[in-house]
């Protein structure tokens, strides 16, 4: 398996990160829907938002860091924000997180969404839960260093 299939299938098991502006640094929690065919992840927002008022201007540089609680996948994710009108992307994306967002569903006024292009990411993948402490375990009786996964940068 390539890194960037590790990358996609490991970053579709976690539901959510961190996002914002690398220039304001100003991030919050946001749930993410990824999409390895554009090179993407999409935002389900609200007007009003600081991520929606930096895209109105147009496309901005950001940031999504994710962690698996599992501890499978870490990752900074880098790459730029844009408004999109993608009515059947947002049809295919809307569920039971956005809806308790928005009174009065998909078609809220207020809905908005965004398309996170990624241009790069590096990544830690990582064994994970008992494979972990196998690794730390084995290292202290060895007194090798223990192998926890693998450490690479993606361009996209």
């Amino acid at each position: 398996m390539t890194d960037q299939q590790t990358f996609w299938k490991r970053l579709d098991g976690i539901n959510a990160g961190m996002l914002g502006s690398t220039q304001h640094l100003n991030f919050v929690p946001m749930s993410h829907y990824a999409d390895p065919d554009q090179g993407a992840l999409w935002f389900i927002t609200a007007h009003g938002t600081d991520l929606e008022k930096l895209a109105t201007a147009g496309p901005y540089d950001a940031m999504h860091i994710v962690g698996d609680a599992s501890g499978k996948l870490w990752a900074r994710i880098e790459g730029q924000i844009e408004l999109s009108d993608d009515r059947e992307k947002l049809d295919e994306i809307w569920g039971a997180v956005a809806s308790a967002w928005f009174e009065d569903g998909e078609q809220d006024s207020d809905v908005r969404l965004l398309k996170f292009t990624l241009t790069g990411a590096e990544v830690w993948s990582t064994t994970g839960g008992l494979g972990f402490l196998y690794q730390v375990a084995k290292a202290n009786i060895t007194g090798a260093k223990p192998d926890i996964g693998e450490h690479f940068t993606l361009s996209f």
